[in-house]
């Protein structure tokens, strides 16, 4: 039998969860041994992380200063001078390895040293064009994506005491080889009794503690750095990267991830997800499909026919399309290794433990916005963009939406759609959004991420694609169908109990209506002129009390005559 790891790329098949799949041959034999993992205690991880969180900031500063002195030898200003001696003074304090380099690299080798979440958390973050700098996003791509490999006695140990079975009661044949190690989990082949060829993948050792530990950290110097950085939004993406990586060690989560795909796509026999594995599965072994195909950027790829490439591009478009615009749930971890073409050809998608949902208010929202780029309707697309925007204290709307309807005008403007990328033009337009302190969810930077995937890959199999053309074709077909008379009554019947509720009450409400008017109706018409007569005689009362009194008069009238005006003041008239 044939192996070809490059089929299995599993959310965690690519170590690290970046970059294509790593074989154990491409893992290397400095990474075969992984020693007993001890978790360590909270406090002392505490230390561990403040000391390179301060020593970033610190870094960041000695940085700075080296940069501003590189542009000009003979800077001016008393703050940079403060900022010269300051940064002196901790110089000595810094890693004489990490002082050195420019702070992008700081940022990525200190992730590195704190080990598997944290490198995770980094590659989130290279996402986050819309927030980081440009050179921060780009170093962070270059992460560590090999990590040590679990033994595999001390693997096939995991298996048995996550399915609560002898490994030989399930498999007759499980490769020792890794087709791929990376922070949160590992995977092997493997043959089941049945005789069905399969994929292992396993949560590594000591992996779901060291993740809820230093999620509480993370969450602890997220409100921290909000205080300095808050432009950055560090505490809307520890947030973020923490909800999604708890979600993953829970292998369960992928397991419906993956039905939930294959129950979505089912009229669609072209687009392929892993048959999951229930029995053979649990919350830290998920047990699926092996999938025999192979990445698009296999040589194989190229041998392929014009007209095959041409299904393959047009199944691929669809899918993510249609994952994105029309179900509102789609694969939130896309690159080329998570792509498979099998024979057909068909598309195949792998590594479903990461996902994205978009309700459907958004969906809808996303969907017209991505029809008016097709469509070159920049003000409109300008308007759909700016309206999923959380704007911070101090934004500035308008003036995002004029700056993305220019970007979008300009890209609509090119004289070829050779170089026209929609994906790009997104990126570009939630790149800005930092500037005016607009800030997005999530869910539309997975969003980006799925369609550079889809763009990437086509190019792969059709360098002239049109990218524009072919995403016109599906969008205006689900757009359409927003329209659909029956699907216009199925949402209508959401709100059935309410409506059903309102008719129950409705002969109760009218009953109760009417008789509320017919006794308004019955009571005597009100005098507008009652209770003016006995304000006029307060009136003059207080009048003459106060005229009595400035003249002298006795005491016990012009007193008498004062509390007659309160009284006939206060008097509830009849």
């Amino acid at each position: 039998m044939t192996d070809t790891p490059a089929t299995t790329a599993s959310d965690d098949a690519r170590p690290g969860g970046a970059g294509g799949t790593s074989t154990a041959a491409e893992i290397g034999p400095e990474w075969e041994l992984l020693q007993d993992v001890r978790t360590p205690g909270l406090v002392r991880r505490f230390f561990t992380t403040w000391r390179h969180v301060s020593g970033l900031l610190l870094g960041g500063l000695v940085s700075s200063v080296r940069s501003r002195l590189r542009q000009d030898p003979r800077p001016e200003g008393l703050t940079f001078r403060l900022q010269r001696i300051a940064a002196a003074l901790v110089r000595p304090f810094l890693d004489r390895k990490l002082r050195e380099l420019p702070f992008p690299v700081q940022f990525r080798r200190r992730l590195e040293i704190l080990g598997p979440t944290y490198i995770k958390l980094g590659q989130i973050l290279s996402l986050r064009e819309d927030l980081l700098p440009d050179d921060v996003t780009t170093e962070l791509k270059n992460l560590l994506d090999r990590l040590p490999i679990v033994p595999f006695e001390r693997y096939a140990e995991r298996v048995a005491r996550g399915l609560d079975r002898p490994i030989d009661a399930m498999f007759t044949w499980v490769d020792p080889r890794p087709l791929g190690s990376a922070s949160i989990a590992q995977i092997h082949r493997a043959r089941t009794l049945e005789g069905d060829d399969v994929i292992l993948k396993v949560i590594k050792p000591g992996v779901r503690g060291t993740l809820k530990r230093d999620a509480v950290l993370l969450q602890t110097f997220g409100r921290f750095l909000q205080l300095f950085l808050s432009r950055y939004q560090p505490r809307r993406v520890i947030a973020e990267f923490v909800h999604y990586t708890l979600r993953e060690v829970d292998l369960r989560r992928e397991a419906d991830n993956a039905e939930t795909f294959a129950a979505n796509f089912k009229d669609v026999p072209g687009v392929v997800f892993p048959k999951i594995y229930r029995k053979y599965s649990s919350e830290t072994v998920l047990c699926m499909e092996f999938l025999d195909g192979f990445k698009p950027s296999d040589p194989r790829a190229r041998e392929l026919s014009a007209s095959e490439r041409d299904l393959l591009v047009d199944l691929g478009a669809s899918a993510i399309i249609r994952m994105l615009y029309k179900d509102g749930f789609f694969h939130a971890d896309l690159h080329p290794a998570n792509l498979i073409v099998l024979p057909g050809p068909k598309c195949g998608f792998i590594d479903l433990g990461m996902v994205g949902r978009f309700d459907d208010e958004l969906r809808r929202t996303m969907l017209y916005y991505f029809y008016c780029l097709v469509m070159g309707d920049a003000e409109n697309a300008a308007r759909y963009l700016a309206s999923v925007a959380h704007p911070a204290p101090g934004s500035d709307p308008t003036g995002f939406r004029r700056e993305v309807e220019e970007i979008a005008r300009r890209w609509a403007r090119a004289s070829s759609f050779e170089q026209f990328s929609i994906a790009q033009l997104i990126l570009e337009s939630l790149g800005v959004a930092g500037h005016f302190r607009m800030y997005f969810p999530v869910e539309l930077i997975l969003m980006v991420k799925a369609l550079v995937t889809f763009e990437g890959v086509g190019h792969m199999l059709k360098t002239d694609i049109d990218v524009a053309a072919v995403s016109r074709s599906h969008v205006n077909g689900i757009f359409l169908s927003q329209f659909n008379p029956l699907r216009i009554a199925r949402e209508s019947l959401r709100g059935a109990p309410e409506v059903v509720d309102a008719l129950v009450k409705a002969p109760l409400l009218v009953t109760e209506g009417l008789r509320f008017l017919e006794k308004t109706t019955r009571q005597p018409p009100e005098n507008p002129f009652a209770g003016m007569r006995g304000t006029m005689f307060a009136g003059f009362c207080l009048v003459a009390a106060a005229i009595l009194a400035a003249l002298g008069g006795p005491w016990p009238l012009w007193v008498a005559l004062f509390a007659l005006a309160f009284l006939i003041a206060v008097r509830r008239p009849q």
